[in-house]
Parts: structure tokens; sequence; C-alpha cells
């Protein structure tokens, strides 16, 4: 299975890469998502452990379950050979209707097909009211003109 782009990583490449893993997280297709990863996948989700596709389809679809109305935005931060450095901010409420911002950083490592063998991320989140919100668009991929993390100032 391939999943372009592939390393070596351009710094277009890169940014392509990155609005690709938004897009299918904006999804929140935990089937979709867990299939852009290689079948052995190692994760470290802040202090949770995962490996493998149906590990990461365990823990999307968990996330998911309680992260409702969920929007990402990921930024390149930097980039090598085969590594992407990614800066990231998600909204969320939880079911009794408490909004929430997580800011955070990731670190990938791909195989040579453009499926990610690693993902490292570190999540920080804090409450937020409903009328601070930045993300606004409607549920599912982020709009072309909308503002990137830098543009909001996060």
């Amino acid at each position: 299975m391939s999943r372009p782009p592939k390393p070596p990583f351009t710094e277009a490449t890169a940014i392509e890469k990155i609005r690709l893993a938004e897009n299918g997280w904006n999804s929140r297709n935990p089937q979709g998502v867990a299939l852009a990863y290689t079948a052995d996948c190692q994760w470290r989700n802040r202090a949770e452990f995962i490996t493998g596709r149906e590990q990461i389809e365990a823990f999307l679809t968990r996330k998911w379950n309680r992260e409702l109305d969920y929007r990402l935005i990921k930024e390149l931060w930097a980039y090598t050979n085969n590594r992407i450095a990614v800066r990231f901010a998600y909204e969320y409420h939880d079911d009794s209707g408490q909004w929430f911002r997580a800011y955070g950083n990731e670190n990938w490592e791909f195989d040579d097909d453009g499926l990610m063998r690693r993902r490292i991320a570190s999540i920080n989140e804090h409450a937020i009211a409903e009328e601070d919100r930045l993300f606004h668009w409607p549920l599912g991929s982020r709009p072309d003109d909308h503002p990137e993390l830098t543009e909001l100032g996060l």
C-alpha cells in the first residue's frame, strides 16, 4: 500500500502530507484514518502507548465518541528526509456542552511508501467558552480560505 506524498519530503510535499492528515482527522472516520499508518505503527499519544492499526482505530473511535464537533488545524514546524514535525490545535465539546481547545506537537516518521510508522504526540488542553471558539467551519475538512494557526495567533 502506498500513501503519497512519499519521502524524501520537500517543504511543499511536507505541507501536502500535513493537510491530507488534517483532512483525514477532520473526517472523524477511524477506519479511514487508520489506513494512513503502517500495520505495526507505534504511537505515544499523551501518556498512552498504542501499536498497530487496530489499536489506532479503537483509540480514534473512543476519542471522537467523547470529543464532539471536533475540528483540527495542523501546521508544519519542520521536516527532514522521512520525518515531519507538526504543531496543531483542535476544538471540541464534551457531552455536557463544555468546549475545549487542545494544543500540541507531533513528530512523525514515515516508511518508504508514505505510511506513518511512528507518531509521538504531546498535547495540552483547556476549557474555553463557546464564544471563544475560533474554528467555525462546517464539520469535515477545513476550507482552504480558513486561517492557519499562525494567522489565528495560536
